[in-house]
């Protein structure tokens, strides 16, 4: 997959099918949007995602919005999916002013020569969000692209929503979150060193540090399953800081996984949360935390 990022300079050849989107996590509206563009594959288009960095949310609000996906996943995701092409386009003071026409014109015509726009039926674009929907139809036979709008997917009679999706998983319904994302909530990222106190009491785990801005769900014990080298594993996860050790510990995710005992320190893994097993606790010593690790691998196994 071509990623094309930190510029407004670029210029693609060949037919070309755009899916346009927020995308700030790719649920089941977002993959029901991409099924158009990819099924376009088959009269010869690139599939191509167009979509803001930093997010219009972020950029307009001034604050940090956690994260379903950070970019790296994001980016795995699209190529997991048979993207072609990502567009990571800046969202600045000046490119927030592009009159919606020449936004149409410009950018997605000239610039990545859409004959194939997917856009969800809440689309806004250009200057104070004025281009949607209509100004897309508008213009398409002037242009010369086919658009295709898309309804919102409803689960449970709400739409699915990012924001639906975030607050689920910020309360630890990792079973709807999953529902509505169309796979397993997941946190990923390279296997680093901690303090090796897992293995020091036979119980060796392996640590991803998410950055800041990857949302989390609440601290504590929850059943897993680890990829790794192609490979899936079931496991137990501590999200959190560990507060038996130090109180001053990074927020981790902690995997032990079950029947496996390779060295994988600075692979790519994937996490995924599968079920809440117990909230963070601070216990009174090793001996204590120990016995109920022995306890959680237990249950977290049973879930």
């Amino acid at each position: 997959m071509q990623i094309i990022t930190d510029t407004t300079k670029f210029h693609i050849e060949g037919k070309n099918a755009v899916a346009i989107g927020k995308f700030d996590g790719i649920h089941l509206g977002h993959r029901k949007l991409l099924s158009y563009i990819l099924g376009q594959k088959a009269d010869n288009m690139k599939s191509v995602v167009f979509t803001f960095d930093p997010s219009p949310e972020e950029f307009f609000t001034g604050h940090t919005v956690r994260q379903l996906f950070t970019k790296d996943e994001k980016r795995r995701a699209f190529k997991e999916l048979g993207i072609d092409i990502l567009i990571e386009f800046p969202l600045t003071e000046e490119t927030a002013a592009t009159a919606p026409e020449d936004f149409v014109k410009r950018i997605l015509v000239q610039q990545i020569g859409a004959d194939y726009i997917a856009a969800g039926t809440d689309v806004t674009f250009g200057y104070k969000g004025r281009g949607d929907r209509h100004l897309l139809k508008s213009l398409s036979k002037k242009m010369g692209y086919e658009l295709e709008l898309i309804d919102k997917v409803r689960i449970d009679g709400s739409e699915v929503s990012s924001t639906r999706i975030r607050n689920e998983v910020s309360d630890g319904n990792m079973a709807m979150a999953a529902r509505l994302l169309g796979e397993n909530y997941s946190v990923s990222g390279p296997v680093e060193h901690g303090r090796h106190i897992g293995t020091t009491i036979g119980i060796p785990t392996v640590n991803v540090m998410p950055p800041d801005d990857k949302l989390l769900p609440p601290y504590g014990v929850y059943a897993s399953r680890v990829h790794v080298d192609g490979a899936a594993f079931d496991g137990m996860t501590n999200v959190g800081r560990k507060p038996t050790i130090s109180e001053k510990e990074r927020v981790g995710v902690e995997t032990y996984i079950y029947d496996f005992d390779s060295d994988i320190y600075g692979k790519f893994i994937k996490v995924e949360l599968l079920k809440f097993v117990r909230p963070e606790m601070k216990f009174d010593g090793i001996e204590s935390l120990k016995k109920q690790i022995a306890s959680d691998l237990l249950n977290a196994r049973g879930r």
